[in-house]
C-alpha cells in the first residue's frame, strides 16, 4: 500500500502551498510540519519502498541527508522550495521544482506547476511571504477585486504570523491543526468567513505589535536597523512580523530583528525591497539560512553580536 507524505513549513507560504496540491489530488496523505524554524523535517518522514512524498518550502540543503536516504530506500520524492539548495541530486525518484529568484516562493512554484488552478490560496501563500507587487500581479491576471486581495492579503500575513514561536505554547494554533481547517475551504475567502481562529490570531498580533513597537533601534546606520527584543512568548511570534513591517515601511533600508534567547539570540533579516538580495549571504555566515530577501539566524551567540553588527552594517544588498 503506499503512503503519502506532505512536508512543508508550517508558515504561510508552505501550508498554501500543500493546500494547493492537495485539492489538485485529493488523496489522503499524513501532514509532517511544525513552526517557522522547524526546518529539518524531512527526518520525520518514515518512507519505505513506493511511499511518495511531497515537500514544500524547506530548505534541500537543510534536508539532504534525509532527502537521500528516502530516495536511497526507493521513496519517490517531489520537491516544491525558493530556499538556497545547494548541489540538487540527480535521481529517478525525484522531481524539483526549485527556483531561487528573489520574487519567487512554493505557493508559487505550486500555482504555475498547476496552471493557477487554486490562484486564491496561492494569492494567501504569496502575499504571507511578503511579496505583495508578486500577489498583485497576479490577482489582476484573474480580476480578482481589490477587497478581495486585501481579504486574502489578511489571511496570509495572519496564517504566517501564527508560525512564529519556539514550540506549539506559544501560538495561537499549532500549523498540523490550522491545515485541515484550511484544505476544508476551496476558497480561502469562506475560510475568512466560517473560521474563528482567523480572528483570534488577528488580536493576538494586534497586541504583540503593540508591544514591540517600543523597540528602539539597537544600531542604527544610513543603510538599515538592528533591533534588540526580549525573551517573551509575544516577542518569540512577533520577530518575523516586526522585520517584515519594517521593510515594507523603509524600502530602501535593511532591517535585522533579534530576540534574546539564553545565552544566543535569534535573527531575522530582511534585505531592503528595492534590493532585495544578500540576507542568505550574510546570515549564513553566522550559521544561518534563507533567501536573498529574507533569512535568518537559529542561534547567534552574545559573543558574535558585535561581529553580526558590522557585517550587517557593511553588507551589500545590490
Amino acid at each position: 500500500m503506499v503512503r503519502r507524505f506532505d512536508v512543508c513549513n508550517g508558515d504561510a507560504d508552505g501550508l498554501c502551498a500543500a493546500v494547493q496540491w492537495r485539492l489538485h489530488e485529493p488523496m489522503a496523505a499524513e501532514l509532517v510540519t511544525g513552526l517557522k524554524r522547524d526546518i529539518a523535517l524531512l527526518g520525520r518522514v518514515p518512507g519505505r519502498a513506493g511511499d511518495e512524498v511531497n515537500v514544500f518550502d524547506i530548505s534541500m540543503q537543510r534536508n539532504r541527508d534525509d532527502l537521500l536516504r528516502l530516495l536511497g530506500d526507493g521513496v519517490r520524492v517531489r520537491y516544491f522550495d525558493h530556499h538556497a539548495a545547494g548541489e540538487v541530486p540527480v535521481h529517478p525518484g525525484l522531481e524539483t521544482h526549485i527556483d531561487e529568484a528573489s520574487a519567487v516562493c512554493t505557493s508559487l512554484l505550486v500555482d504555475r506547476h498547476l496552471g493557477g488552478a487554486y490562484r486564491a490560496w496561492a494569492l494567501v501563500g504569496i502575499y504571507g511571504d511578503n511579496l505583495g507587487a508578486v500577489a498583485d500581479r497576479l490577482a489582476l491576471q484573474r480580476d480578482f477585486e481589490p477587497g478581495d486581495c486585501a481579504a486574502l492579503r489578511r489571511l496570509g500575513e495572519l496564517i504566517n504570523y501564527n508560525a512564529y514561536g519556539e514550540d506549539e505554547r506559544d501560538v495561537c494554533i499549532a500549523p498540523r491543526l490550522l491545515f485541515p481547517m484550511m484544505a476544508r475551504h476551496p476558497d480561502p475567502r469562506d475560510m475568512l468567513a466560517r473560521e474563528a481562529v482567523v480572528d483570534d490570531i488577528e488580536a493576538v498580533r494586534r497586541n504583540d505589535l503593540r508591544q514591540a513597537a517600543g523597540a528602539v533601534p539597537f544600531w542604527q546606520g544610513p543603510g538599515g536597523s538592528v533591533r534588540m527584543l526580549p525573551d517573551a512568548p509575544w516577542s518569540r511570534r512577533v520577530i518575523g512580523c516586526l522585520a517584515n513591517t519594517l521593510a515594507n515601511s523603509e524600502p530602501d533600508l535593511a532591517h535585522a530583528v533579534l530576540k534574546a534567547q539564553g545565552d544566543s539570540y535569534v535573527v531575522s533579516v530582511r534585505a531592503p525591497l528595492s534590493l532585495p538580495r544578500g540576507a542568505h549571504s550574510l546570515c549564513s555566515r553566522f550559521g544561518g539560512a534563507g533567501r536573498s530577501r529574507a533569512a535568518g539566524i537559529d542561534r547567534l551567540p552574545h559573543a558574535d553580536l558585535q561581529r553580526f553588527v558590522e557585517a550587517f552594517a557593511n553588507a551589500s544588498w545590490a
